[in-house]
């Protein structure tokens, strides 16, 4: 048994991608290489921990529409907040290659031929470290569209799991110009898929899937467009901040949430050798609310 004390807890940032397919809202999801040490094979979508570019001194001259007071005041914290806006779209741009970025005719066209192999090698040394979201702003002239990023969701890693991120979720509408593709390294394929077949594939264990992003699929499939889903994203007040805890028990595990009965049991230990990707939940809590069996 370990108490998870000595895993450090990272901050982390994701982006949920939307567009309208033919068939109605699509989001954008990713699936985790198979030797990942942490979920691997895991469906994801584009997101990872916040690392020390994102939080650079001079953001917010590359960041449109939101200064860092007014984004850590969204977050609930002292300052610092842009970077988690700022990491999403690193994310997103190293694992599927979208650039949530303005030039000066709007949102960055990332397919036309002439420009391809520049921005493909951007990609690769943003992924490499070589270059931050701040110099490859200052590079292309392109400022980072935070402003169409919304807040709605807040997971903590429960403590016993071999990793834990304090992961902030945002959702954005795709850029019209830009076509996501898998790094083939992080990640080894993608989709886009409506979130209710999403869920109903997790369900029956074709696709492999953690608790929040079940959960944040659920809080987006009731909508009808990406348009509907960011504009109910506008109107969120308030984020909770959601810390499960896997109970293990004689007869097996399970997860549970603040609320539940059986989130302050005593004889409920977490336990190191929980196997984190057979851990599922029925409730869907974000900022959109929170539902039982939803």
């Amino acid at each position: 048994m370990s108490s998870g004390a000595a895993v450090p807890l990272r901050d982390a940032a994701t982006v949920l991608i939307l567009r309208d397919g033919v068939a109605g809202l699509e989001v954008f999801m990713l699936r985790r290489n198979l030797n990942s040490d942490f979920v691997g094979g895991a469906y994801v979508f584009p997101g990872g921990a916040v690392d020390d570019h994102d939080r650079h001194h001079d953001l917010e001259p590359v960041c449109q529409g939101r200064s860092d007071a007014d984004a850590s005041r969204r977050l609930g914290i002292g300052g610092g907040g842009l970077a988690f806006w700022v990491a999403a779209i690193r994310e997103s741009f190293e694992e599927a290659g979208v650039l949530l970025a303005y030039d000066d005719d709007g949102l960055v066209d990332l397919d036309r031929d002439e420009t391809l192999e520049r921005w493909q090698v951007h990609r690769t040394q943003v992924d490499a470290g070589q270059l931050t979201m701040v110099d490859l702003c200052r590079l292309e002239g392109l400022r980072l569209a935070v402003d169409g990023m919304h807040y709605f969701g807040h997971w903590i890693t429960p403590e016993g799991a071999p990793r834990r991120y304090d992961t902030r979720f945002f959702l954005a509408a795709a850029p019209p110009n830009q076509t996501p593709l898998h790094d083939d390294r992080e990640v080894i394929a993608n989709t886009w898929i409506r979130p209710a077949e999403a869920i109903d594939r997790a369900t029956t264990g074709e696709l492999t899937m953690m608790p929040p992003t079940i959960s944040s699929l659920k809080a987006i499939a009731r909508f009808d467009t990406a348009a509907d889903a960011l504009a109910a994203a506008t109107e969120i007040t308030s984020v909770p901040t959601i810390l499960p805890r896997v109970i293990a028990y004689e007869g097996g595990v399970r997860i549970v949430l603040p609320g539940d009965p059986a989130y302050d049991d005593p004889q409920g230990v977490p336990d190191a050798s929980i196997d984190w990707m057979s851990v599922a939940d029925s409730r869907q809590v974000t900022g959109f609310g929170a539902a039982e069996g939803t």
